[in-house]
């Protein structure tokens, strides 16, 4: 396998950052706590089951 690896933050006020590990100083894709439950909960309930 590649070495692909994401680096997630949990920051202030609930918020959450992702970003790629291999550019720590490149843009971070940042997520309210809503928007994060739906990311996370989304392959637990299997919605990618399908690709």
């Amino acid at each position: 396998m590649g070495k692909e690896r994401v680096e997630v933050a949990f920051l202030g006020e609930g918020m959450t950052g992702v970003r790629d590990s291999k550019n720590p100083t490149g843009p971070a894709l940042l997520f309210t706590p809503t928007e994060w439950t739906a990311f996370t909960d989304g392959p637990k309930d299997g919605e990618f089951d399908r690709v």
